[in-house]
């Protein structure tokens, strides 16, 4: 599972680099970032591109979880 880490990024960095992340055609990937703001646009983009989303709190992060 290919690990993205936008932590610390303004939109549209965390979504440039899911994005970048996906082109590598993997199943599964694992997303962190620090705000709400960019959990709710990975998330859309994501499941545009045809992925599951499902996401934890991890102290003052998210980690979102991709799958197809």
């Amino acid at each position: 599972m290919k690990t993205v880490d936008a932590r610390g990024l303004s939109c549209p960095e965390p979504v440039i680099r899911t994005k970048n992340a996906l082109a590598s055609g993997e199943k599964a990937y694992t997303v962190m970032v620090d705000n709400v703001t960019a959990r709710e646009n990975v998330s859309r983009f994501a499941m545009h591109q045809g992925y599951q989303v499902s996401w934890k709190e991890d102290g003052e992060d998210f980690i979102l979880t991709l799958e197809k």
